[in-house]
């Protein structure tokens, strides 16, 4: 394999100082889920287009607002939900610094094969 092919990938994960260090974190799975509540206005059709089951992003969003210690979701019942204006700050900060250490990584990369050579 050529080292010109080689790419960064990161797995970034917001958690709370305040939680243990194991303790639910919003990584790239529940900004996913976030992404899809936003686009369709239910966690239920957000879990349908990722075939996930319900109960189990309901757990896992559940468990990531205890951890974080405040609401993602507005749940407006029968009629849906949105994302909380802390939600879509913390969506917004996660993908703009997911993008910003990818890039960042792949530079260092892209330098350090180049000076190898």
């Amino acid at each position: 394999m050529a080292l010109e092919n080689l790419e960064v990938e990161i797995h970034l994960i917001i958690r709370n100082k305040e939680t243990e260090a194991h303790a639910a974190a919003f990584g790239r799975g529940i900004a996913k889920l976030c992404e899809g509540v936003e686009k369709t206005g239910s966690l239920n059709k957000a879990c349908k287009e990722m075939g996930m089951a319900y109960s189990k992003a309901w757990t896992i969003m559940r468990n990531t607002e205890e951890s974080l210690g405040f609401a993602l979701l507005e749940r407006q019942g029968a009629h849906g939900s949105s994302l909380t204006q802390e939600a879509k700050t913390l969506l917004r900060a996660f993908r703009q610094t997911e993008k910003a250490l990818k890039e960042a990584g792949q530079e260092v990369l892209d330098s350090t094969i180049v000076s190898v050579d």
